[in-house]
C-alpha cells in the first residue's frame, strides 16, 4: 500500500487523518468517474488521487476552526 507523506501534499495545517481522507474521497471519484465513462483503470486509484494532490491538481481545504 501506498502511504503517502503528509509533508509531500503541500496543505498548511493538515493533519494525517486529513490528508488519508482527501485521497480516500480523492480515489473514490476517480473510481466513480470511470465506471459512469465505462473506463478501465489500469493503475490504483489511490495512487492516481496521491498523484493529483503532488501534481497541485487537487487541493486540501480545511474549514478554519475558531477557538
Amino acid at each position: 500500500m501506498l502511504k503517502p507523506s503528509s509533508n509531500i501534499i503541500k496543505t498548511p495545517h493538515s493533519s494525517y487523518y486529513s490528508v488519508v481522507i482527501a485521497v480516500a474521497k480523492r480515489a473514490r471519484e476517480i473510481v466513480d468517474t470511470a465506471e459512469a465513462n465505462n473506463q478501465i483503470i489500469v493503475e490504483k486509484p489511490v495512487d492516481l488521487a496521491v498523484q493529483d494532490f503532488v501534481e497541485d491538481k487537487v487541493r486540501i481545504i480545511e474549514p478554519i476552526i475558531e477557538e
